[in-house]
């Protein structure tokens, strides 16, 4: 649990990290006086920014579907309503709300479309719903050994249950009733091989990569090596998507 908080703090601490949700917020347009969520919420990385922007008269409610993530989030926010809920079927009443985030989050669920359907009951009509989900399809990362980067690409790829959702989102949300309001593409890319590594994992999933006899143990300790000397240039696509209820 510790090391699952500390990859959420370190990723949204990032400069591409907090780039994309500043720009998340932007899009969802929270006004004062509102009642917001944030469903997958984590440890309570942005409810703080939530919490700002709804101001004194408006209301926070975050959602995550781990005990010790809503302990966390509740220790670090505690004039925020932490709830203990999962994304098939949040505990939220219909028409209740006005604006839903999720951010990487919908990528891991077992079932996306029933997840979108129910931000869309949760919402009031006209309610905003902002996802950002990662397309991990677009995984790319620049050696000289492109099979290589092309193999842990893909491995890393089935790691993840809903691999390229981020261009499926507009798909998911059209099928749930939703207008699409915004789709827009963000570049996530890593100049730096420690914040790669520790985003992408680099290291510790090219160790995988190699016992699941997807790279040979020789290609991937030199592909480690060249990457970590440099230049480094590695990245994938992000989708923002804000849908109308």
């Amino acid at each position: 649990m510790t090391d699952q908080i500390a990859y959420m703090d370190v990723a949204a601490a990032t400069d591409v990290g907090m780039s994309y949700k500043r720009r998340l917020l932007e899009l969802l347009g929270i006004r004062p006086g509102q009642t917001a969520v944030d469903i997958g919420c984590g440890p309570g990385t942005d409810l703080g920014a939530l919490v700002e922007a709804v101001g004194d008269d408006g209301r926070v409610i975050g959602v995550d579907r781990d005990p010790g993530m809503v302990d966390e989030a509740r220790r670090r926010h505690p004039g925020a309503d932490i709830r203990q809920g999962d994304l098939h079927a949040l505990p939220l009443a219909d028409n209740s709300v006005d604006c839903i985030k999720v951010d990487r989050v919908i990528q891991h669920v077992d079932d996306p479309q029933a997840a979108v359907a129910q931000a869309r009951r949760a919402l009031r009509p006209g309610g905003l719903f902002a996802m950002a989900e990662p397309d991990w399809d677009t995984l790319a990362v620049a050696d000289e050994d492109v099979e290589t980067s092309r193999a842990f690409a893909r491995f890393n790829g089935r790691r993840v249950r809903n691999p390229t959702i981020g261009r499926e989102l507009a798909r998911l949300c059209t099928g749930a009733g939703f207008h699409i309001r915004t789709v827009e593409p963000v570049p996530i890319l890593f100049r730096d091989f420690s914040t790669a590594s520790h985003i992408l994992g680099l290291e510790r999933n090219s160790v995988r990569a190699v016992d699941n006899g997807d790279i040979a143990p020789a290609a991937a300790q030199a592909w480690l090596k060249r990457l970590e000397t440099g230049p480094l240039i590695a990245g994938f696509t992000l989708y923002l998507v804000v849908a109308e209820a």
